[in-house]
């Protein structure tokens, strides 16, 4: 048996706290930019301030903020400030930017063989940024370029190699997708950093790349560490390295980590090698007597979220087969999930597409199993059933989903509050499909009173082709949400894309009448459509059109307004002066929330010097008892699990949102991020990682980590489980 590698809780590459010694006075000041999205003379001013603390500060609110007119002045810091941690901001910040005005600093930064070591990690780390944001601009082959010279010149180091350039330098890889750039990346499979070998495993994953078969293999089955093992049977997986099945079975059925095995069972399910149905049904047994010996009321037990994995991967291998095997593990796991689940049923259903009932089929009672038999028969729009039994089912299927559809369609949310949630998912099953009265029913939910409703609607349609009513109904939709909805924009962005994609040219009408939103969320929006090059070609000889888009170019769509008591929070400036100072009156270390849940207490660490508002939004949220009782609505074993959805399907929050404060805070194991639907889309929804996901870095905002003891509870979570009560314990000393 392979020892287990304990995965350190510090960081290789953990960095100090942005705000150091800023004087709370221009941290204020500093925040309130950042929080307007406003980059102006006042943080231009600020990156010459005498301090360097300052100077830095002020640098990563540039990056957050996002304006390319700050551009040059982080260049000129990056390439001459005197503090290599100004430099190495600035770099940072150039890359939050994702402007190509920045490639030309970056490229030069990276051609600098006298460049510190943390500001070549910086710059390395921006290149990839810069590129994956702007991949049809000249600029990006000569980043990638760049990425791939630096990672050369740091492995020709060998021994003397800066490991924080090479893991950011990896992960740049899989943002810009250099050519080749899988060749280099291979190299480092090898390294005697741990964490070197998992990003590369993850960056090879990534890229799908074929070229490392043999060592990826060598990894997998010798390499202490669990995370370098799981990513290396990622990486197999997305090369369909049928070579490796054996060794991905024994993964799958025999690694001591829950995340090695997770992650060869999926990789065992895009190989769709039939020969690995046994041995990974027979895993499942002896999960599922686990599971069956812990089961009891109001309690999931941890076996949960690797029993749904196999039965997906079962789904995915053995489709069609009838396997009674496979058939009777998930019938075991079905008389104790009573359709709540619903991967394990759609499983089945691929398995036996021509196999009727059995007591299979969930009962109808809560949302989670109207949303589970919408999903089993949205299967059949996709499946070739073998047998006339499957084939009448398939045709039976749209008119199982057809009353149902309508009825959701025009369902009362207030009477209908049991199971509505279900309605976007029996939308979706209905629309796969493609019945002929599909238009009619996505315009009869287009006119609901539910917001959830009326956004998955649009978006259906939008996917449709065009015709006056459809075009009509999205006008209307969008007419009524720009006036009554106040808590959420779903469907007002909905809308507008549907609109978008549907007909440019009628399209413009409505993106003016939105233009000028309140909820710079909108306007974000708006002002990405009216960018796109095919949608200014249709308007090239129309005089009026041409005005708009003008005074459009010339609006600067990044500045929010500050919120002045009615119509809707998203997208606006919520926060007093009293507020920003409090948030940057806090200490990282001095303040943590303790979590209670079915299986056990954990504490999240909170990190305000590196995240202020978000810890500060968060903290608000948990002293108001806003999360007590929230179900777990998301378990991705060997990702995430994450919660604060107060509706718990996924899409709800607190009727605002707050500005995204990326940091340099990597990503690893136990690290408390939040949750987005896009930039500056937080809310109350949270995530922690339950391994290293260095594709979320500078992405998303992190403002916690999980000790290693505690991840033990949170790594046994699963889907459905409840966060008891949050309380927030500050003061605490370091």
């Amino acid at each position: 048996m392979r020892r287990i590698f304990v995965f350190a809780f510090i960081s290789a590459f953990a960095v100090a706290a942005a705000v150091a010694q800023v004087p709370l006075s221009e941290n204020v000041r500093i925040l309130m930019a950042e929080d307007g999205r406003r980059y102006d003379g006042v943080l231009a001013g600020l990156m010459k301030h005498p301090s360097a603390d300052v100077r830095r500060r002020a640098a990563l609110a540039a990056g957050r903020i996002g304006d390319a007119s700050a551009v040059p002045a982080l260049a000129g810091l990056l390439s001459s400030d005197r503090s290599s941690d100004v430099r190495a901001m600035a770099a940072f910040a150039i890359g939050e930017v994702e402007s190509p005005a920045g490639a030309e600093a970056i490229v030069k930064a990276l051609a600098d063989n006298s460049l510190a070591a943390a500001v070549r990690a910086r710059a390395v780390e921006a290149a990839g940024k810069i590129a994956a944001a702007n991949a049809k601009d000249v600029s990006a082959a000569k980043l990638g370029q760049a990425i791939l010279d630096t990672l050369e010149a740091e492995h020709r180091k060998a021994g003397k190699q800066d490991v924080l350039t090479v893991r950011l330098g990896l992960t740049a890889v899989l943002r810009a997708r250099p050519t080749e750039g899988e060749f280099i990346t291979a190299r480092f499979l090898t390294n005697l950093d741990a964490g070197v070998r998992g990003d590369a495993g993850n960056t090879l994953a990534r890229l799908r790349a074929k070229n490392a078969n043999v060592a990826l293999r060598a990894m997998l089955m010798t390499d202490d560490d669990p995370i370098a093992r799981a990513n290396a049977a990622r990486a197999l997986g997305a090369a369909e390295d049928a070579g490796a099945l054996q060794m991905l079975i024994d993964a799958a059925t025999e690694d001591e980590d829950a995340r090695v095995r997770v992650s060869a069972i999926r990789s065992l399910g895009a190989l769709k090698a039939r020969a690995s149905a046994k041995p990974l049904t027979a895993h499942g047994e002896k999960l599922m007597t686990s599971y069956e010996k812990a089961a009891k009321s109001n309690f999931i037990p941890a076996e949960h979220s690797e029993l749904v994995e196999v039965a997906v991967t079962l789904g995915q291998i053995i489709p069609g087969s009838f396997d009674e095997d496979a058939l009777k593990l998930l019938r075991r796991f079905f008389d104790i999930d009573k359709g709540v689940t619903p991967e394990p049923y759609i499983a089945r259903v691929r398995i036996a597409p021509g196999k009727r009932g059995g007591g299979d089929s969930p009962e109808l009672a809560t949302w989670k199993q109207y949303r589970t038999l919408a999903q089993i028969v949205g299967e059949f729009a996709v499946i070739e059933p073998a047998n006339d039994d499957g084939k009448e089912l398939k045709a039976q299927a749209p008119g199982e989903l057809r009353p149902l559809a309508k009825a959701f369609a025009e369902a009362d949310p207030k009477k209908e509050a049991a199971t509505i949630l279900a309605a976007p998912d029996v939308l979706r099953a209905y629309a796969r499909f493609k019945t002929d009265d599909l238009g009619e029913v996505l315009r009869t939910a287009l006119k609901n009173n539910d917001v959830f409703i009326r956004a998955v609607a649009a978006e259906l349609i939008g996917d449709m082709p065009p015709n006056d009513d459809n075009i009509a109904a999205l006008n209307s939709a969008l007419s009524y949400a720009r006036f009554n909805d106040t808590q959420h924009n779903d469907a007002l962005l909905a809308t507008i894309s549907a609109l978008f994609k549907l007909d440019k040219r009628k399209a413009l009408p409505m993106l003016t009448f939105v233009a000028g939103y309140r909820d710079q969320l909108v306007r974000q929006r708006v002002r990405d459509h009216l960018k796109d090059t095919d949608f200014r070609s249709e308007f090239k000889d129309d005089k009026m059109a041409q005005e708009f888009l003008a005074a459009a170019d010339a609006h600067d769509y990044s500045r929010l307004t500050v919120f002045r008591g009615e119509g809707s929070k998203k997208g606006q400036v919520l926060n007093t002066e009293a507020d920003y100072r409090r948030a940057a009156s806090r200490k990282n270390g001095r303040v943590r929330a303790v979590l209670a849940t079915e299986k056990g207490t954990f504490a999240i660490d909170l990190l305000p010097d590196d995240a202020p508002l978000t810890v500060d939004n968060f903290i608000k949220l948990a002293n108001a008892n806003y999360f007590n009782g929230l179900e777990v609505h998301r378990v991705v074993p060997n990702f995430v699990m994450q919660d604060g959805d107060p509706i718990g399907n996924g899409s709800g929050g607190p009727g605002w949102t707050i500005r995204c404060e990326i940091n340099m805070v990597p990503y690893g194991r136990g690290v408390l991020g939040m949750a987005l639907s896009g930039k500056d889309t937080g809310g109350s929804q949270w995530f922690i990682t339950h391994s290293p996901q260095p594709h979320l870095d500078g992405g998303y905002t992190v403002f916690g980590k999980v000790n290693e003891t505690d991840m033990k509870v949170v790594d046994s979570i699963v889907r459905g489980d409840k966060i008891l009560t949050v309380r927030i314990v500050e003061g605490r000393a370091q």
